[in-house]
């Protein structure tokens, strides 16, 4: 298992597990999940729809932006949301911590940053951090834009605090908002012209890679401490926790490395490959991850879990 004894068994005191050995306990027969309209969060929640399946459970997706999803996750109208990524969502969690109705399982996926982006070939020719966006050769390069995503979400909000606080002397500049692939076609047209473009980047992510992405220094922290290095985090529904213990166990050992997740968002977000094949092709290539998510997980009737799995495959 990739979590810790200690971790687990944590986690796992939230729940009344009285289930034996042969018998599963949970109540739920379908699982509904937060999935705002990112490539890592589809891909990983089609991978774990299609462990469900054979497992007994169905699932329903919920398009939401993540300060919604906090939300419903809160009065229960969510179970479980696949990418609590902190500190970018880092009010909207706390409110859901502090009110006592949410559960963190901790990160599904490991080596996550976060921050004022750049291509490599400006990152080459001397920008390397967020202090430098606005010298006033840059700023001109770059035409005073910034591109980001989802305007009202908690990383929209980020990037507004700086050009409201003229951090980086970015208060004269155009916050340009817009969908994930929206911005990304914008960065994709600069890219491709070499033109100078900064936008809010992350990793794990297609866009690493697909434009040597270089993640700019932020003394200030304006996207978290530590340099944007962020957790990805599975967040579920208390009272969906307390009643399902089983599905808590996959949820905590469903952990992936960033490496892992860049590579499906990769055929899913920019090869564009069917979301079901790309997740099934993963499942079948990835037999030892499997194997641990599902350690000690049944199906609804008390079956292994493994065993089921693997045959729908």
């Amino acid at each position: 298992m990739r979590r810790t004894t200690t971790r687990l068994m944590a986690a796992l005191a939230l729940l009344p597990l009285v289930a034996h050995a042969n018998a599963a306990t949970d109540e739920a027969t379908q699982v509904s999940f937060v999935a705002p309209p990112w490539p890592g969060v589809t891909v990983k929640t089609e991978i774990m729809a299609q462990i469900l399946a054979p497992l007994g459970y169905t699932n329903e997706r919920q398009e939401l932006s993540s300060t919604v999803g906090y939300k419903t996750l809160q009065t229960g109208d969510s179970d479980v949301f696949l990418a609590g990524w902190l500190p970018a969502q880092q009010d909207s969690f706390d409110a859901a911590m502090d009110d006592g109705t949410i559960v963190d399982l901790g990160n599904n996926v490991t080596g996550a940053r976060m921050g004022f982006a750049v291509p490599g070939y400006v990152y080459d020719a001397g920008v390397t951090s967020a202090e430098q966006l606005d010298d006033p050769e840059n700023r001109e390069r770059f035409d005073g834009r910034y591109y980001s995503i989802e305007s009202g979400s908690t990383v929209s909000d980020f990037i507004n605090d700086a050009k409201r606080n003229d951090t980086y002397g970015l208060g004269d500049w155009e916050m340009l908002e817009s969908s994930t692939p929206g911005m990304l076609s914008a960065v994709r047209s600069a890219y491709d012209e070499k033109r100078w473009v900064a936008f809010y980047g992350w990793t794990p992510h297609w866009m690493v890679p697909e434009f040597d992405m270089h993640i700019l220094d932020d003394p200030e922290g304006i996207y978290g401490e530590n340099q944007g290095r962020s957790d990805v985090r599975t967040i579920v529904a208390k009272s969906f926790s307390e009643a399902n213990p089983n599905l808590m166990r996959l949820l905590d050992q469903f952990v992936l490395t960033a490496e892992q997740q860049s590579d499906f968002i990769r055929e899913y977000g920019l090869e564009e490959r069917e979301l079901e094949t790309v997740a099934h092709e993963w499942l079948q290539n990835h037999p030892d991850e499997l194997a641990e998510f599902l350690e000690g997980v049944t199906t609804r009737d008390g079956e292994p879990g493994l065993e089921a799995v693997k045959a729908s495959l």
